[in-house]
This record gives structure tokens, C-alpha cells and sequence, in this order.
């Protein structure tokens, strides 16, 4: 069940005071953008959400931008250790706008114009405050005080500081506040754990992909590619070019709807995940195809590239599990010679660091199709390539099971440090007497 306003307050320990969350707070008052910086000393840091620690709940301060505040601004909007920053505007789909984070440092930093810095009453303890905005985020008082217009979540400050809540005095506060920094310190090392596991899998088998489709399982020699260090004995080099038919996609004058939503999918480099490719934002139809001559259709089986893309997107590659179309941004192989598509779809893989290195441009470097074809791959018999790829799918797929282990253990985790801070604040149990251990079995959350 979930905890909604009404409910806890009632079953709040008696000794409670019932209020609303502005009871808690003696100011809010939106930030400063500032000028640019001056670059004389002057200037100071401005914290935007975009340096929140969203699990810590602190503001990151060192990588905050410098601006420069004028001295009025200034003594208006300077925060101070103990003050909270409440993100107002911004947000999205999969992260509302509402998060607030503590401000712990001595530095001399405002927030934007974007948040709101809160200061606490005086009867508050600050931790205590920030742990309360975030039982009330996860609970959803934030998201129902939300106002969206233009595609930009904007928070009702003054809907959701009157949302009902009840708080202990100020001891119980600190001591609710020193044991939640305990027990999400340890929550949060336990995740760490498990997300570093997750990395080391990771690491562990493009290590093990690269020395397959590679070093193979003879003496190994040279290749005289830097990125590529060893090649298996008897294994050939042949140019990409030699071994597949290459071609890139295009895109439609996007103001012809007649061109999109057919029953052509139409691969773009955001559905290229390394695995196969079968479910694509868009299609085109069939006068597309007639029109555009670049635009054609690539059969199931083919591996895609994605040539350019944002953060790790560049240099991906993926099968297509249906005949598709490829945009502009993709380049596909078909098999022509004696290289198999699943050997070449592990080894781009394995060596996806090495290809995307020798992407050109200003700005934004990205991958060419003549690139492509120009790269060189290992030929073992097709045999061998069978050997090969038969252990990496078995080893991917084990490894997957155990990275499902860990991002669900992840999951849980977080959930149950969620689960105990809004136990804490509500007062489901007394801290005093906690163990720190199952201190969540039955609560709700």
C-alpha cells in the first residue's frame, strides 16, 4: 500500500506536531543566473540540477559553473551550510522536476534561477529537512505540484509546501538523521558494490571478445594495427570492403508525411544497441523507396554500424532481425565473402574503442562509411568462426544472467533505502530503537 498524506499523519506518533511541510521551512526564494564569469576572483560557483548527487542528496560543488553575481545579488542569494536547493523547473519523463539536495559546503556559491534555496526554521535540523523532501518526492507530493505547459516541468512551490506533514522535535529529528546517514551510507556502499560488479563483467567480456576474435588459439603475430595487437596463426587480414556489400541509409524531406509511418522499419543509430535490431522508432513507406534511391532495403541478418550518435552510440553495431531501412547515420554489411556476420558483429565489438579513435570531423568526430569498408578484419575458416562465436554467445549469455542478478539486487537496494527514509519521517518506527537490520519489514513505502 502506499503512504498517502492523510493515512501516515493519523498514525504519526502522537507527540508529533501535524502541519505542513512550510511549517518546516523560514524561506524560499528563487536563484541567480548571474553574468558572465569575470575571471578576476570574483566570480562563484552556481549550482544548477545538473549537479545534484540524486542518491547522496548533495549538492556537487566543485564541478558547478563560476558566474559572476553582482554584491546586491549576492547578499540576496548567497547559500549557506544547512540550506536546501529545490530543483523548480526542468525535469523530464523518467526524472520529475522537484529533487532537493543539501548544501554542506563553506563555499561561496549561489543557486540558479532554476531552483529555489530553502532554509530551514530554526526548530529544524537540516538533514532531517532534506531527508523529509525526499519521502515527499518519492511519495509524489512533488509530481502532483508540477505545472507543465511547454515540454518544461515547472513546480508549484506554494502547492506542495502546503502538503500535510507531521515532525518530531528537534533531537528526535538529529537522532532520525544521524541513523538514516548510517544506514543509506551502508545502502549506498552495497549498491556501489554491485554497480562496479556490473562494470567488471563488463570489462571482463569485451576482454574476452577481443582475445577471441584476435589471439584465436594459436601462436599469435602482429597485426600492425595499434588497436588491434595480436591476430591468431593462420588467420588473414582482409579489408572490410572485400568481405561484405557496404552501403549507408538516407532520410526523407521530413515535412512529406506520405514518406513515414509504412511498413518499412527505418533504423536509425539511437536503435542500434549491440544485439538484434528488431523493434525501431520509425518507418517509411513504399513512395519513400520510390523517391529516395539511397533508401533501400537491407535484409534480416545484416550487421548495422552506427556511423555517429550522442554519448556511446558511435561505433555500435547490431543485426538486423528484419528487412529494414537504414538512415543516413547507419552503415550496413551484408555478408559477400568468407567472414560471417555474428564473427564480425563480436569482433566490432571487441574493438569498438580502436574504430571509433579514427573517426574524423570538427566538433563532432564521426565515422564514414569509407572508413569502414577501409578497416581491416581477421579471417579464421569459417569453421573456427563457428568455435568463436558458438563460446562468446555462451559467455555473453551467462554473463547477462549474472548482470540481471546484480541490476535487480541494485534495484532492490534501492528501494529499501527509499523505503527507509520514508519510514523514518513518517514515524512507522523509532530509530532509538532500530537495529539498522530489516528495520523496513513492514513498512510501506
Amino acid at each position: 500500500m502506499t503512504i498517502t498524506a492523510d493515512s501516515w499523519i493519523h498514525d504519526a506518533p502522537v507527540q508529533w506536531t501535524r502541519g505542513r511541510i512550510k511549517n518546516l521551512i523560514a524561506s524560499a526564494a528563487n536563484g541567480t543566473w548571474g553574468g558572465e564569469p569575470v575571471e578576476d576572483g570574483s566570480d562563484v560557483r552556481c549550482i544548477r540540477a545538473a549537479d545534484f548527487d540524486r542518491v547522496g542528496r548533495r549538492a556537487k560543488v566543485d564541478g558547478a559553473p563560476l558566474r559572476a553575481i553582482d554584491a546586491s545579488s549576492l547578499r540576496q542569494h548567497l547559500l549557506r551550510p544547512g540550506d536546501l536547493i529545490l530543483e523548480k523547473s526542468g525535469g523530464g519523463e523518467k526524472q520529475p522536476v522537484g529533487m532537493a539536495v543539501l548544501y554542506d559546503s563553506t563555499e561561496k556559491a549561489v543557486c540558479s534561477n532554476f531552483c529555489a534555496r530553502v532554509s530551514p526554521a530554526t526548530h529544524v535540523d537540516s538533514r532531517f529537512l532534506t531527508y523529509v523532501f525526499a519521502a515527499a518526492y518519492g511519495q509524489g507530493l512533488t509530481q502532483s505540484a508540477i505545472k507543465q505547459t511547454t515540454g518544461i516541468q515547472n513546480l508549484d512551490a506554494g502547492t506542495f509546501f502546503s502538503s500535510a506533514w507531521a515532525h518530531p522535535e528537534l533531537e528526535e529529528q538529529r537522532r532520525i538523521a544521524d541513523f538514516l546517514d548510517a544506514e543509506t551510507a551502508r545502502i549506498d556502499e552495497m549498491r556501489r558494490c554491485s554497480q562496479r560488479q556490473v562494470e567488471l563483467l563488463g570489462h571482463r567480456f569485451k576482454e574476452f571478445m577481443r582475445r577471441e576474435t584476435t589471439v584465436g588459439h594459436g601462436p599469435a603475430t602482429e597485426t600492425g594495427v595499434p588497436w588491434m595487437p595480436m591476430m591468431g596463426h593462420g588467420w588473414k587480414l582482409h579489408k572490410v570492403s572485400q568481405e561484405f556489400r557496404t552501403a549507408s541509409g538516407t532520410t526523407p524531406t521530413s515535412s512529406d508525411a506520405s514518406y513515414f509511418d509504412g511498413p518499412y522499419p527505418w533504423v536509425n543509430s539511437a536503435d542500434v544497441k549491440d544485439g538484434l535490431i528488431r523493434r525501431v522508432g520509425k518507418s517509411v513507406t513504399k513512395k519513400a523507396l520510390l523517391d529516395f534511391s539511397a533508401l533501400t532495403v537491407h535484409p534480416a541478418g545484416a550487421l548495422v554500424v552506427a556511423l555517429y550518435g550522442q554519448g556511446a552510440t558511435k561505433g555500435r553495431v547490431g543485426i538486423l532481425g528484419l528487412d529494414s531501412c537504414l538512415n543516413q547515420a547507419c552503415c550496413a554489411l551484408v555478408p559477400a565473402g568468407r567472414i560471417s556476420t555474428k564473427f564480425a558483429y563480436f569482433w566490432f565489438r571487441a574493438h569498438k574503442d580502436g574504430i571509433v579513435a579514427q573517426a574524423v570531423g570538427a566538433g563532432q568526430p564521426n565515422l564514414s562509411q569509407e572508413l569502414i569498408r577501409q578497416l581491416r578484419i581477421p579471417a579464421p575458416d569459417m569453421a573456427m568462426q563457428l568455435q568463436i562465436t558458438s563460446r562468446l554467445q555462451d559467455v555473453e549469455k551467462s554473463t547477462g544472467v549474472q548482470v540481471s542478478q546484480l541490476e535487480r539486487r541494485d534495484a532492490l537496494l534501492a528501494e529499501r533505502r527509499q523505503a527507509l527514509i520514508t519510514a523514518a519521517v513518517t514515524g512507522q518506527f523509532d530509530v532509538s530503537t532500530a537495529s539498522g537490520r530489516n528495520v523496513t519489514d513492514g513498512v510501506t513505502a
